[in-house]
């Protein structure tokens, strides 16, 4: 793929304009990761110990980090994207599973005994979430039963839940990206080289000291919200500049890495990489919940929309 020597200056300016960028090519996608059925609950602010609040519209659908850079690689692509996941044999992972499915994305899942995961999520009136999740994070593993070689044919493959033994199997793609959230030491155990480690310098969670990880990742990207994030090595990248208030929160970080993950298998530029997960993460804002304001890429007959 093409590594630009792109300069921090040359980074910290505002992002490519959606019309500047060059269209995809035409890519095999997949996501390894977890789901959880998130309840979103609109709220004017979070409430205090012992206050009671009234809630606003509620909105509840199959979300977690797995499921949103998937919905967004199929939104960016026009094509079915394998899903590698995991849910439980349950009412709510059944209708996980049906939603998922209507998005876009071809499901390989592991079924396994315990509960599908859920989560509550309250956004307040800046468009701020704030998630509680109930039960275990489901994971698919090398062991269970899924078309891993159709990893071999894909050009990109994200992972966001998995482990080591699957992490290495997705190594076969020729671009593999990560989250944090996989968690350190299972990465370290895989062995492989990430193409991008992405995850959030605002969330302890998702932190990365130099050394965390042998070999270390070719890319390390920190997102700071309206902030823009910075890249190693590279230096800082600006977020677009915004002339609406934020909607939703919840997703952004996770089309940001999407479109990230995308735009490497597509051999694109550093400055444009990171500019269509620019854009990517900023229209996410606009919709609650988080696939209404994801954008949608030029393989669907449309071109990207500008901001």
């Amino acid at each position: 793929m093409e590594r630009s020597a792109t300069s921090a200056a040359n980074l910290a300016a505002v992002p490519i304009p959606l019309a500047e960028l060059p269209p995809l090519p035409p890519l095999q996608l997949a996501v390894l990761g977890h789901v959880e059925v998130v309840s979103f609950v609109g709220v004017e602010h979070l409430p205090q110990a012992g206050e009671i609040v009234q809630g606003g519209d509620v909105l509840e659908c199959p979300a977690g980090g797995g499921a949103v850079v998937a919905v967004q690689f199929a939104r960016l692509t026009g094509r079915p994207v394998p899903f590698f996941t995991a849910l439980g044999r349950d009412a709510a992972g059944e209708q996980a599973a049906a939603e998922l499915t209507a998005l876009g994305l071809e499901l390989h899942v592991a079924w396994r005994p315990t509960p599908t995961r859920r989560a509550i999520t309250f956004v307040d009136g800046n468009g701020e979430r704030t998630i509680t999740v109930i039960g275990e994070r489901l994971a698919p593993v090398a062991a269970d039963l899924l078309p891993w070689e159709r990893l071999a044919a894909c050009e990109g493959v994200f992972v966001t839940a998995a482990d080591p033994a699957a992490l290495r199997l997705a190594r076969a793609a020729p671009v593999l990206a990560a989250t944090p959230r996989v968690r350190l030491p299972v990465l370290q155990q895989a062995g492989v080289r990430l193409d991008a480690l992405i995850g959030s310098a605002l969330d302890p969670g998702e932190s990365y000291r130099p050394g965390d990880l042998d070999p270390a990742p070719a890319l390390v990207i920190a997102t700071e919200g309206a902030r823009g994030g910075s890249v190693q090595p590279g230096g800082r990248f600006a977020a677009p500049r915004r002339q609406r208030p934020v909607r939703d929160t919840y997703g952004a970080g996770d089309s940001f890495a999407a479109a990230v993950t995308a735009a490497l298998a597509a051999g694109w530029t550093l400055p444009q990489t990171l500019s269509l997960g620019a854009h990517c993460g900023a229209a996410c804002l606009d919709g609650r919940g988080p696939y209404a304001g994801q954008l949608a890429g030029p393989a669907l007959g449309r071109p990207l929309p500008s901001q």
